[in-house]
């Protein structure tokens, strides 16, 4: 058993690398096949600056999760990445695979938010907290949805899975799985068969 645990060890570094690297991939895939604009993995490599702060922020939450002593050098590249990219994210915040960050410019995701799988957002939206108080105080999203520029999601509020949210909303209360909210401050519908990448605007 002391034998097996030093060969885990051992490996565990080249493990974490390697699933470091899968998920920086799968990024990158998601920017491809969500932005119209994207002409090909290279060009979406070198100039995204929504994948760049994604990235960064991959390597940021793996040192803050590790020890007490790497989560000052997180903080430290999260905020170079916010000075290159535009994108704050604080490292402690809890990011699924595939995050699409279309644009960059001014998106915060705080330190307690939990973002699901395959979500897009796009430019100037703030998951942002309503509390001073520690503890939860960031929403949380669900899988596969869209949150449109501008947008604002505040406090321990939950997002359903395959949400989309308005350009510009103001959402402070939870919004059910499949509904639409738009508005200020932001009114859920249920919208059924929707294009998954449509402006959710259109609902207004």
């Amino acid at each position: 058993m002391a034998h097996l645990n030093r060969v885990k060890a051992l490996l565990n570094p080249v493990i974490q690398r390697s699933q470091l690297l899968g998920e920086m991939k799968e990024d990158l895939l998601a920017a491809v096949q969500h932005d119209p604009a994207a002409r090909n993995m290279l060009e979406v490599a070198l100039v995204y600056p929504g994948v760049h702060a994604v990235w960064v922020y991959r390597l940021a939450h793996r040192m803050w999760n590790k020890s007490e002593h790497l989560k000052l050098p997180a903080r430290i590249i999260s905020q170079t990445a916010r000075a290159v990219t535009g994108v704050e994210i604080h490292p402690a915040a809890r990011i699924g695979r595939r995050l699409f960050i279309d644009h960059g410019m001014g998106v915060v995701i705080g330190e307690t938010a939990e973002v699901g799988e395959d979500v897009t957002i796009y430019h100037g939206t703030t998951l942002g907290g309503t509390s001073l108080h520690h503890g939860k105080r960031h929403p949380t999203v669900g899988s596969r949805v869209v949150i449109g520029s501008g947008a604002k999601v505040l406090g321990n509020i939950t997002i359903g899975d395959d949400v989309q949210i308005g350009a510009n909303a103001v959402v402070v209360k939870n919004v059910p799985s499949g509904n639409v909210a738009v508005g200020i401050p932001a009114h859920n519908r249920p919208v059924k068969g929707a294009e998954p990448q449509i402006d959710p605007a259109i609902y207004i």
